[in-house]
């Protein structure tokens, strides 16, 4: 589509991101664990958040790509993506009114109605999500993609994280469930409506006939990758009861070890087996994709673990941040990580040309582990503050620095297909970490498990090393 750039054109076509990060900051961090807490209890709550984040991942992976696909080929008067933005947000502005009901319940019954909504959540939030990261491709020459590219990496992860941490964050802290949710709605509502004034025409139809075997490949994908988390956290389960057996509780390294393994099997294991059912017998000659993707998997596993798990661990640590004043805090070391990952992805595109992307894929991670080490063994939450921050620079790193590299990685023309494959690593990494980690953490405590994380992000390094040289230009 052929159209005037205007300089606010840069704020409606990503204000959308804004929305997303606001919403998944404040659920899967604070609402879920918080409602999941109350309903289920202290001695389980790892392990039903784990199941609850596993189910509701996996849906966002194939709504995302189905969704993504239908409004490809939309012939909508009001154009290719906003339909799919409006369905979305009124989706989302629903459930989030049912989440706010149903936070009276009590037990089991409260933990059913709140695994639906979440996962439906899901759903809605996911139509917006695909329909919006086409109206870059859709709208802007391509020369000038990279400063559009810009403002939507501003305006989807710092600024909303440092928004949570001074505005919901501490609602929620204090108690007050029903305004946060509100607030996000309203933000949802906003962004919306600024969305709307984005001019799209709409298109003719398309006399192709729909292709679904990309969606079949990605059901089989998706259900290959679920098949193996499920498998490796029954076996970590059944493995860590016959330790508690025979060793009774004073086994903690051991149960340790037993998770970390089962991780790693499952970021493995699901990366090689989607990736070989998404190229077939191509994935002989992609064996530097292939690694690239476990490398993206165990970082993220760790990085989008430690803040899912973040209210437990403080919990756990501080006696004065029980039940909903954990939120405070937790949003607060998320403003520090949402800070540093703006200030270190600002320079990342430098320092990536003139000392390579995987030295400093290789230095986020190290970043990420002594971040992770200073927050599990502070004292006090100005020094897991301090952990905060080395954590927000090794991510900001990271996500600038490894998908560069992924981008040179591809198949010249296959891009797409690629890196909707890669995507599983985003998903994947909630589903392998919470549903594998949570019922460990319910055993030993959630310092151990950030011990895991901080172990699986060394061993992504290990995974960077595979990818050659040659393969990364």
């Amino acid at each position: 589509m052929k159209r005037t750039i205007r300089w606010f054109d840069y704020i409606t076509i990503n204000i959308y991101w804004f929305a997303l990060t606001t919403r998944s900051q404040v659920l899967s961090p604070l609402v879920i664990p918080l409602l999941v807490q109350q309903f289920m209890g202290e001695a389980s709550k790892g392990t039903y958040v784990g199941n609850m984040r596993l189910w509701a991942l996996m849906a966002a992976v194939l709504f995302q790509a189905l969704m993504g696909m239908l409004s490809d080929r939309s012939t909508s008067k009001l154009g290719r993506r906003r339909p799919f933005i409006i369905a979305g947000t009124i989706g989302e502005l629903i459930l989030f009114v049912l989440i706010g009901l149903i936070a009276g319940l009590e037990g089991t019954t409260g933990y059913v109605f709140l695994f639906i909504l979440y996962s439906l959540s899901m759903v809605s939030s996911n139509t917006a999500h695909a329909a919006t990261q086409g109206l870059i491709p859709d709208l802007v020459p391509e020369q000038i993609r990279g400063r559009f590219s810009g403002v939507k990496a501003l305006l989807e992860l710092p600024l909303p994280l440092i928004f949570v941490s001074f505005v919901i964050g501490k609602m929620i802290s204090n108690g007050n469930l029903w305004g946060g949710l509100i607030t996000i709605m309203i933000v949802m509502l906003v962004c919306m409506l600024i969305t709307l004034t984005v001019k799209e025409e709409p298109q003719p139809a398309s006399k192709e006939k729909f292709d679904w075997q990309p969606i079949i490949r990605l059901l089989i994908m998706t259900g290959a990758f679920t098949s193996i988390i499920l498998l490796c956290g029954f076996v970590v389960n059944q493995i860590m009861r016959l330790s508690f057996n025979i060793l009774g509780k004073n086994s903690p390294l051991l149960i340790m070890a037993i998770g970390l393994i089962g991780m790693v099997v499952a970021i493995w294991a699901g990366v090689w087996s989607s990736v070989a059912i998404g190229i077939g017998n191509r994935i002989q000659e992609q064996k530097p994709f292939t690694w690239w993707v476990v490398n993206r998997l165990a970082f993220l596993t760790g990085s989008t673990n430690l803040a899912g798990f973040m209210i437990y661990f403080l919990q756990e640590k501080f006696v004065q941040y029980q039940g909903e004043k954990a939120a405070g805090p937790a949003s607060t070391i998320t403003m520090f990580v949402g800070i540093f990952i703006l200030l270190s992805a600002l320079p990342s595109g430098w320092l990536s040309d003139k000392f390579g992307k995987k030295k400093l894929i290789i230095t986020s991670a190290i970043l990420a582990t002594l971040g992770t080490l200073v927050v599990i063994s502070a004292p006090t939450l100005t020094i897991i503050y301090i952990g905060g921050i080395l954590v927000g620079a090794g991510i900001g790193f990271f996500y600038a620095s490894n998908w560069a590299m992924g981008t040179e990685i591809v198949p010249q023309g296959e891009a797409g297909r690629f890196l909707g494959i890669s995507n599983l690593a985003g998903a994947g990494a909630g589903a392998v970490g919470a549903y594998i980690g949570g019922p460990i953490a319910d055993q030993i405590g959630y310092t151990y498990l950030m011990g895991i994380y901080a172990i699986l992000f060394i061993l992504s390094i290990f995974a960077i090393q595979r990818v050659k040289p040659s393969s990364t230009k």
